[in-house]
């Protein structure tokens, strides 16, 4: 069984929401640029990997993991339920192809954090009875970093915040340059790849993100 209760997951833990990204390594280790991410303010941080052997994405995830705990915020697997429960991670990310959020929640027990992914109201509510903690919504702006994500309107990630009673991070090309568009919708945080790891300069990218979405 995880180890964070979800009852602990709200909306500020949610405010900046970090996905890792190793396309922008450039010699580097995954761990420090995870360092200089939480450094500049992420609030949550959730290790995504999709092509990582299994035995050097566990190395990979207790590393990242350990510094979760060092700066005392949420640690999150994407996907990877066996990893998640072998290192009790503080929770699991589910997308709509991958396992049914019900099965996750019956397999991790009600103290792990659930996310699940959902571009309509259909999917945000059903995902709400499954027993998710919270929901990533998007594509709320094009993105090359999940080519397969499907686009969702404003108005649709307004009507999914205004329906549901589980706290909403919006996900899908959100930066600098476009993050305070989502005022207004109701959203409790902004879930970020490209405009955190793809920065020469994580650590103050990571802060000018956290503080704009203070203005949220």
């Amino acid at each position: 069984m995880l180890n964070l209760k979800s009852s602990n997951i709200n909306g500020k833990d949610l405010q900046l929401y970090a996905i890792t990204d190793r396309h922008w390594l450039n010699g580097r280790t995954l761990a420090e640029q995870v360092r200089e991410c939480l450094e500049g303010g992420a609030t949550i941080l959730q290790i995504r990997e999709k092509n990582l052997p299994e035995n050097e994405f566990l190395e990979e995830a207790k590393e990242i993991q350990a510094l979760c705990k060092e700066f005392k915020i949420p640690f999150i697997v994407n996907d990877n339920i066996n990893i998640a429960a072998e290192i009790k991670a503080d929770g699991v990310h589910v997308g709509q192809e991958d396992m049914d959020a019900k099965k996750v929640r019956d397999m991790l027990g009600e103290n792990a954090i659930l996310g699940v992914s959902a571009s309509t109201v259909e999917e945000a509510l059903k995902a709400e009875r499954d027993g998710a903690d919270y929901l990533g919504v998007g594509a709320v702006f094009p993105t090359s970093t999940k080519g397969d994500a499907d686009s969702v309107t404003f108005e649709t990630l307004k009507e999914i915040c205004e329906t549901v009673s589980i706290p909403v991070v919006a996900i899908g090309g959100i930066n600098a340059d476009n993050l305070l568009k989502l005022k207004g919708s109701g959203i409790d945080g902004v879930s970020v790849i490209s405009a955190i790891f793809a920065s020469d300069d994580i650590t103050a990218a990571t802060k000018k993100l956290k503080e704009l979405t203070e203005e949220l």
